[in-house]
């Protein structure tokens, strides 16, 4: 699993020109799939994200979690997290996994995640054509890739 996970002081998701989930400060995760992944990447990243050390304490120093300032998170598929590049200038999306397996990893990760933390998870649509409005906070964005864990 690749996830990208940005800093937010708000973000939504838009389908057919509807707002399907929003939150305000906390975390927006694009989250990408692949056959490989398996529930144990599922409980390391849900682990992480939720104690990962991304907000600012008291002496602005980046040293709570979201789970400490009680901030909200919102889960976007994002199967383009797995192009390759390295031949010609149209990426290939092999790598990336098909709904049947991705679409159940997917509803585990949101699953987990909510169970960690205690508060809902708002999604997008898995394969939908979506608009995801953003302000990034910092900016702080950070890439995790369960296969590396660095």
């Amino acid at each position: 699993m690749r996830i990208v996970i940005q800093r937010v002081s708000e973000a939504s998701v838009t389908i057919d020109q509807k707002v399907k989930s929003s939150i305000s400060h906390g975390l927006l995760i694009l989250l990408g799939i692949e056959d490989a992944d398996t529930e144990a990447d599922i409980d390391w990243l849900c682990g992480k994200i939720s104690k990962l050390r991304i907000f600012n304490d008291e002496a602005g120093v980046m040293n709570k979690s979201v789970m400490d300032k009680e901030g909200e998170i919102l889960v976007v598929s994002q199967f383009t997290l797995h192009a390759s590049t390295k031949k010609g200038n149209r990426p290939s999306y092999l790598k990336a996994s098909k709904p049947d397996f991705a679409i159940p990893m997917y509803e585990k990760f949101i699953q987990k995640l909510e169970a960690l933390t205690g508060k809902s998870i708002g999604t997008g649509t898995f394969g939908a054509d979506m608009k995801v409005a953003l302000i990034n906070d910092g900016p702080v964005t950070i890439i995790i890739d369960s296969k590396q864990r660095e």
